[in-house]
């Protein structure tokens, strides 16, 4: 006897579907910030266990779970995040509010920085193309 999907074939991907398994337990306060300088640099679990020479299943613990990193793997999660291992501690000022487009701009650069580095750069050349097209008719 077959199985029957519960899943609808007419339900197509969508781009806010979680990925992977949900999280059973609280994120650790070390595990937020990883995340979030991880999701900031828009970089996948994948993308940053490769840069730090780790596995996928490593960096997803690391964001769920109490751990004990040593100095090189600070440095080079810190490295790889483009932020200072005092940054993923949490100690230092907080960041200021940082300037740039407001309104409809600010909310479509946000969604940008959001995305995997491989869909940043299409927009980004979309961008410089459409900016040096505008800056030759100005000319």
């Amino acid at each position: 006897m077959q199985a029957i999907s519960n899943i609808s074939k007419n339900r197509g991907y969508d781009p806010d579907m979680a990925g992977g398994r949900p999280a059973t337990k609280e994120a650790t306060p070390f595990g937020l910030r990883l995340a979030s300088a991880r999701k900031d640099a828009g970089l996948t679990q994948s993308e940053l266990a490769k840069a730090v020479g780790a596995t996928q299943r490593v960096v997803a613990y690391w964001e769920r779970e109490s751990v004990g990193l040593k100095a090189d793997q600070l440095v080079a999660l810190a490295s790889a995040l483009g932020v200072s291992v005092d940054a993923l501690f949490g100690l230092g000022a907080k960041p200021k509010r940082r300037g740039g487009p407001a309104g409809r701009a600010r909310k479509l650069f946000d969604q940008v920085s959001s995305l995997p580095r491989g869909s940043q750069q299409k927009v980004l050349d979309i961008f410089e193309t459409v900016l040096a097209g505008e800056s030759a008719r100005r000319s």
